[in-house]
């Protein structure tokens, strides 16, 4: 906040618009005034302007017998023009897509932000996998696949800063949640070049992933590969799929620009 404080370019009122739009998630869906406030720290005046704003620009919805506000689907506008904008996106397409048909299994595209991983691309198994995973998805980096291909990469320091700030807690009776054990696992898939999980989100999953970097050595995304733990062991997720997914985060690293 003090950065912000100091940087003179920033608007403000963008910032708070912003602010209020990302109060609105699963456990929140439709919130008051009186709640948009408390989630964001603005005076209920400043809430009233923002949220009127914001309905006359088709992103809010208001019910008048609640008084609470919801998102429509105008929200989903920018995520869309993402999807069909992002380089990234569209140049790992082909290849997600090949990976997805030759597998028969769910292929991700997964980039980090801050402590967590979010799903760009998703390409679904006719072997269905039953998670609640979707494009936009974020999930701890510190115990999925994806995450800890990404953090592999990446400087020892900046490491434990993201592990500082992560919320490190189980999610199933697997999830490896110390510090000591995430490190071990990290130095796992800087030594074998793949990471491999199963069943630290959600139960029955095992997910193998690689990470995407430019020919710069710069870290773009991960590549992931999830099937069910009923169908797959350790062994034979490595074997059957390992070398496949390296290859073709390879071929990634070279088409898709940094």
């Amino acid at each position: 906040m003090t950065e912000e404080k100091d940087d003179p370019l920033m608007v403000r009122a963008v910032e708070k618009a912003f602010r209020i739009l990302g109060t609105f998630d699963a456990a929140n869906p439709r919130q008051t005034l009186t709640q948009l406030a408390d989630r964001t720290g603005l005076d209920r005046s400043a809430t009233q302007r923002f949220t009127h704003t914001l309905s006359k620009l088709g992103y809010l919805r208001k019910d008048h017998r609640s008084k609470a506000y919801e998102l429509t689907p105008k929200a989903l506008n920018m995520a869309y023009q993402y999807t069909r904008s992002s380089p990234l996106v569209l140049r790992a397409h082909p290849y997600l897509s090949h990976l997805n048909r030759t597998t028969e299994e769910t292929i991700s595209l997964t980039v980090l932000d801050d402590t967590e991983i979010i799903y760009l691309s998703r390409y679904l198994s006719p072997n269905v996998l039953d998670t609640d995973v979707i494009i936009g998805s974020r999930l701890p980096a510190f115990c999925t696949a994806g995450g800890l291909a990404l953090l592999s990469l990446m400087d020892d320091t900046k490491v434990q800063e993201v592990l500082d700030r992560s919320d490190l807690r189980a999610f199933t009776g697997k999830t490896v949640y110390q510090p000591d054990a995430i490190w071990d696992r990290i130095r796992q898939v800087r030594d074998r070049g793949f990471s491999l999980v199963e069943e630290q989100i959600y139960s029955g999953d095992i997910s193998i992933a690689a990470p995407i970097i430019s020919p710069d050595g710069q870290l773009i995304a991960a590549v992931s590969l999830g099937a069910s733990r009923f169908r797959y062991n350790e062994d034979t997720l490595i074997q059957r799929f390992a070398p496949t997914l390296i290859a073709a985060a390879r071929s990634m690293s070279q088409a898709i620009p940094a």
